[in-house]
């Protein structure tokens, strides 16, 4: 910035605000991710994904499924969360976990959620998270991922769409990271394909803001079977 340009030419929100959202979105954010690869391993398993094409259609069908899903959830999350309505994030982490098939899914949101909880509250504390977690710690919510990132995204005040961006990232960066180390394929392709997936973000946002919990729903029956393949397996390097 040159001197005497004013503050109002930086990004809307502030730098530090950005700096913040850049750090709840970065795949390195240590929460477990690196142990789960979101039906892939499945999906190399039996030949539905074999090269980059592939990879790129299978990427680009799970976030359609997480945004109709997860995506719904942390929208409704993260809207309580702003009007301190703690009664309605915890209907929003109760409803997702319901509609996740198979344990080895629930298992994911539930243990990647509580460990950006308990992350996000070394670093920043918020009472509504604090409740959370505690509860999660009581059985008496489940504790998905996406409801702790509506959370404390909220409480960094990011707004819903910046919040959907970010989940949706990590679920994209999440399988990509663990193609890496399940099939031949390099840095530079998984990043192309990162980058033409990032493409339908608003797409899938204007699809699914206006949608209530129990509309909450996608046909994927493809990836379902993927899920519950993976659970017979007796050799695999991922959780999920």
């Amino acid at each position: 910035m040159r001197h005497g340009e004013p503050r109002a030419r930086l990004a809307p929100h502030g730098m530090t605000h950005l700096a913040r959202l850049l750090q709840f979105a970065d795949s390195t954010l240590p929460i477990g991710s690196f142990a789960f690869s979101n039906g892939l391993e499945s999906a190399l398993q039996t030949g539905i994904v074999a090269d980059a094409s592939s990879l790129l259609q299978f990427v680009s069908l799970v976030l359609h499924q997480t945004a109709r899903v997860d995506g719904v959830a942390l929208l409704h999350a993260h809207r309580a969360a702003l009007a301190d309505d703690y009664d309605g994030v915890v209907v929003a982490d109760r409803e997702l976990i319901c509609r996740r098939v198979g344990e080895e899914q629930q298992a994911m949101l539930t243990r990647m959620g509580r460990k950006l909880a308990e992350l996000a509250l070394k670093s920043s504390p918020s009472p509504m998270l604090e409740r959370w977690l505690a509860d999660i710690r009581l059985d008496a919510t489940p504790g998905c991922l996406p409801i702790g990132q509506a959370v404390t995204l909220a409480h960094l005040g990011a707004d819903e769409t910046e919040a959907f961006i970010v989940h949706q990232y990590g679920v994209a960066s999440m399988i990509l990271s663990a193609a890496l180390r399940l099939m031949r394929i390099d840095h530079f392709e998984t990043q192309r394909i990162l980058f033409a997936a990032q493409g339908r973000v608003e797409d899938d946002y204007l699809a699914v803001h206006d949608l209530a919990l129990d509309e909450m729903a996608a046909f994927a029956p493809v990836f379902d079977v993927l899920v519950a393949h993976h659970t017979t397996v007796h050799v695999r390097l991922f959780m999920n």
